[in-house]
């Protein structure tokens, strides 16, 4: 009996040291050094420049879109469900429909100016 529950923790332990050392070996090969070699904010502004038009056409076309519909289904649920709740209570609730009303009206509007704040 001895002999087994000595065995049982040298296991343990080597199970735990084998555990650790494949966690450093894995974070080792994982972490890449960055060197900046020369001016970085060139290399980001070449970036930009190289990549607005597809950028712009990707936000424009796709993110607004998703954004304004995902606002406008939250307004009309909270709308409808502090609807409910004036019947039931007696009492309308604004802040919240007011609050989706207000997000929604700036992300329909956003793509009408961001690009001038961002260039």
């Amino acid at each position: 009996m001895v002999k087994n529950t000595a065995i049982r923790k040298s296991r343990r332990i080597i199970k735990s040291i084998a555990g650790i050392l494949l966690a450093l070996v894995i974070i080792a090969m994982s972490s890449v050094s960055v060197f900046a070699a020369g001016d970085v904010s060139s290399a980001i502004q070449n970036t930009w420049t190289s990549a607005q038009t597809q950028i712009k056409s990707v936000v424009n076309n796709v993110v607004f879109p998703v954004i304004d519909m995902i606002l406008a289904i939250l307004f009309f649920v909270k709308l409808a469900t502090a609807y409910m709740d004036y019947r039931k209570h007696g009492q309308f609730e604004f802040a919240a429909p007011a609050i989706l009303f207000g997000c929604l009206v700036f992300a329909l509007t956003a793509p009408m100016y961001i690009w001038t704040v961002l260039s």
